[in-house]
């Protein structure tokens, strides 16, 4: 994200807790324990920027019908 407004800030720091539980739960706190909440940020606003731009390419192809399974089988 790029010149974030005010909610979209807040909500990164909000993000910060469960961020934090995931890391603890995974084992994989240590790494990150001294990371400033700059850093921390950046990891969370670059999941949430993969995310969104995923779904809005998403958005933009046709999905299947509904009816008849389009997708490839991936077994």
């Amino acid at each position: 994200m790029i010149d974030k407004t005010a909610r979209e800030a807040q909500a990164i720091r909000d993000a910060r807790r469960l961020f934090a539980e995931t890391l603890n739960d995974l084992g994989l706190m240590a790494p990150f324990f001294d990371r400033s909440p700059a850093e921390i940020d950046r990891l969370i606003e670059a999941a949430v920027t993969g995310y969104i731009d995923s779904m809005q390419d998403q958005a933009a192809r046709k999905e299947r019908s509904g009816t008849v399974l389009d997708d490839e089988i991936p077994f």
